[in-house]
């Protein structure tokens, strides 16, 4: 009969070689720290996605986008080739001629989103509603991608 041994991690800093390449890693770091400073607060340096959330049920793939501040005229929605496409353009709202600026963080341009969508769908029933800065899509599924109940029979 044969004795089971547990199985443990090796331990890697005995490893010749690794030691060192952590320690290139922790100078890699420090040496791009101040620039990570600056491309959390910047706008040049980042581009607006608006966040999207993709949902599945047994009849329709729902799509949701936050897209605060923007107008229903702003917003393009299609679906072309199994995939859904939600672009558009927030504009900024207000000039402050007189005002100096403290801090700027809300995205202002074009963005475009694109979804591929994990079954077929029937484009001519698509629906598109916005409210309260949320763009919902409800893509109702083909009949052939909707899941069927196989009977089984008993022989």
């Amino acid at each position: 009969m044969s004795n089971l041994t547990r199985w443990q991690r090796s331990d890697l800093s005995a490893w010749p070689g690794f030691g060192r390449l952590f320690g290139l890693r922790n100078e890699l770091d420090r040496l791009f720290e101040p620039f990570a400073e600056l491309t959390r607060g910047s706008q040049l340096l980042s581009v607006w996605n608006p966040a999207v959330d993709v949902f599945e049920d047994k009849d329709s793939i729902i799509v949701k986008a936050e897209l605060p501040g923007m107008k229903k005229e702003d917003i393009d929605v299609s679906l072309h080739d199994g995939a859904l496409s939600v672009s558009g353009e927030r504009k900024s709202e207000e000039k402050f001629e007189d005002a100096e600026t403290y801090r700027s963080e809300r995205f202002v341009g074009r963005f475009h989103r694109t979804v591929t969508l994990p079954s077929p769908v029937s484009a001519d029933k698509v629906k598109a509603q916005y409210k309260d800065g949320i763009l919902m899509i409800t893509l109702p599924k083909t009949e052939e991608a909707k899941p069927k109940q196989i009977e089984v029979n008993v022989a």
